[in-house]
């Protein structure tokens, strides 16, 4: 308190010395006001601070210790001091700086986490799409594999029902015509009549295959001498089949009867006259188209089916 008043009487001294210039005056009475000013009010500051501190024997609350923070001080300017320097502001933004650097720093690690993320995630989705992709194709080929499985399964089916409809019909024949082709006196000596008939049957098995001639020959004898005859008769037919048409002798079966009747002509007229009963039998399941028995000569010189 007396530094104050020691430099405003040296300035009131300095100032009624008549030596000295009036602007030296002025500035003197300025300074001393500048250093006067700030010491009474950091006087007048630390006398009202003893004033409200509290005697120490003051009772203070029970209760945890808590934790206090240090108050920078103000001084008489209070929190804007229009004299601070640069050092004394770099010592209150540091912590800010320091504070808002971190910051960065943690923000800078979340978004790298964030981006870490996604691209994991990113990466996985693209592997499950792909692993769903792939499982999709083998799907896909697995379904055309087993639809062609189950193709060939019912084409094998079929063709495997349309050989047992062949196997099965291999032994099955249709009669198609049939002639009865007569003798005169019981002779094996065929007329033209009859020449004519067996003509006319030959016509019709030209380049056909898959047939037979079943024939049936009878006779009015009684006993072996009618059998004897019925079997030249037969001879007779299949002779001329063979030799003048080329039809193989495996496509022709004779059966001599004498005077017997089958078993279907049972209650018939007794035999009267001697003669071949000739019958074409077909089988339906046999090619056709198939080149005709005149087409192709054995070494024999008889044709082959």
């Amino acid at each position: 308190m007396f530094g104050p008043l020691v430099a405003y009487a040296l300035g009131m001294r300095y100032l009624t010395s008549s030596s000295v210039p009036l602007s030296g005056k002025l500035a003197v009475l300025l300074l001393a006001f500048a250093i006067g000013i700030p010491a009474l009010a950091q006087d007048s500051q630390s006398t009202g601070d003893t004033q409200n501190t509290p005697p120490p024997t003051a009772q203070q609350p029970s209760g945890p210790p808590t934790a206090t923070v240090p108050q920078p001080k103000e001084g008489f300017w209070g929190h804007l001091n229009p004299f601070a320097t640069k050092k004394w502001t770099k010592r209150q933004t540091d912590p800010i700086n320091d504070r808002l650097s971190e910051l960065d720093d943690v923000n800078s690690k979340n978004a790298r986490d964030i981006r870490d993320v996604d691209d994991r995630s990113q990466a996985g989705i693209r592997r499950a799409q792909s692993s769903a992709d792939a499982a999709n194709e083998l799907a896909t080929t697995a379904g055309n594999q087993a639809q062609q499985a189950n193709s060939t399964a019912q084409g094998a089916a079929g063709h495997v029902d349309q050989l047992n409809t062949t196997v099965n019909g291999i032994d099955q024949y249709q009669p198609v015509t049939e002639a009865e082709i007569r003798f005169r006196s019981g002779q094996p000596v065929l007329s033209a009549a009859a020449r004519k008939q067996l003509d006319d049957m030959a016509a019709t098995i030209a380049g056909q295959q898959g047939y037979i001639l079943e024939m049936e020959a009878r006779s009015p004898l009684a006993g072996s001498a009618g059998i004897q005859r019925s079997e030249r008769l037969a001879e007779a037919v299949k002779r001329y089949m063979v030799v003048e048409h080329q039809i193989p002798v495996y496509r022709l079966h004779a059966v001599a009867l004498g005077n017997a009747h089958g078993d279907a002509d049972e209650g018939a007229r007794p035999v009267q006259i001697s003669s071949v009963h000739v019958r074409l039998m077909e089988n339906s399941l046999a090619a056709k188209g198939a080149a005709s028995p005149q087409s192709a000569d054995s070494p024999s010189g008889m044709a082959q089916p």
